[in-house]
């Protein structure tokens, strides 16, 4: 009688964000477990995690961890390999939290944890007389970014609120990085992070796949979760369910 294996929900979920910073959302407060997690992915991808820096997110516990704790999964996560150096704001007890543990405190997530607690009357406004139409002018759409000369290791290319082009190879150890779309035309043998600011539409588009990394809104693949049919093929890489997917351009 053949039995099928567990299927464990990890502890934590690591997504990257504009400059290539993990962030770890902790979903249950298992040390040796979320610890465990962190050494198997700094073996799995040593360039990627090994020494990375990893920012802390506690916004999907149901309460707010102690100082000891954290202090505790603080040094677990160094010796596994990373380095934690912040944590995400989630509420006034986050910020508190921080300052006991030697933490900053990155504000730039607060609207997203915080929730709406006070209901504001907004007084019905006065009619006005009536004006002469107005015609405004659509503002002019973002060009894209053109990154005509290759990206060698240890470069990084970041296209803002615009798609990125990349004319050139992306060596291993670069990046490519935009908040739309990519595309590259030569071999892409580095890093490419698409809608690094959360467009889970953008794409990434490559003539010749043999990336380190990919990453669309934060969810990644590393080189050794990419089936081996599509290396050296020309791909398009997009984010659907919650899940990068790749398909080859014939």
């Amino acid at each position: 009688m053949s039995s099928k294996p567990a299927v464990l929900e990890q502890c934590g979920e690591v997504k990257f964000g504009q400059v290539g910073i993990a962030n770890l959302r902790v979903q249950n407060l298992d040390i040796p477990a979320l610890c465990a997690e962190m050494r198997e992915r700094v073996a799995r991808a040593p360039k990627l995690f090994g020494n990375a820096a990893v920012i802390l997110d506690f916004s999907a516990l149901a309460q707010c961890p102690s100082a000891d704790s954290v202090r505790g999964l603080i040094d677990g996560l160094r010796q596994s390999g990373v380095h934690p150096v912040a944590i995400a704001y989630g509420t006034p007890a986050i910020e508190i939290l921080a300052g006991h543990v030697g933490l900053p405190v990155l504000a730039k997530f607060r609207a997203g944890y915080e929730r709406e607690t006070i209901d504001v009357q907004v007084p019905e406004p006065k009619p006005s007389p009536a004006a002469a139409p107005v015609t405004v002018s659509a503002p002019a759409a973002e060009p894209g970014m053109i990154q005509t000369q290759p990206l060698r290791s240890g470069q990084q290319v970041y296209a803002a609120n615009r798609d990125l082009t990349v004319c050139a190879m992306v060596g291993a150890g670069a990046e490519a990085i935009a908040e739309g779309s990519i595309h590259i035309y030569g071999p892409l043998r580095g890093r490419a992070l698409a809608g690094a600011s959360g467009n889970s539409r953008a794409r990434i588009f490559c003539r010749e796949f043999n990336a380190e990394l990919i990453a669309i809104a934060g969810t990644y693949k590393v080189l050794d979760e990419v089936p081996k049919k599509l290396l050296g093929k020309a791909v398009v890489i997009w984010l659907e369910n919650d899940q990068l997917r790749i398909e080859e351009q014939k």
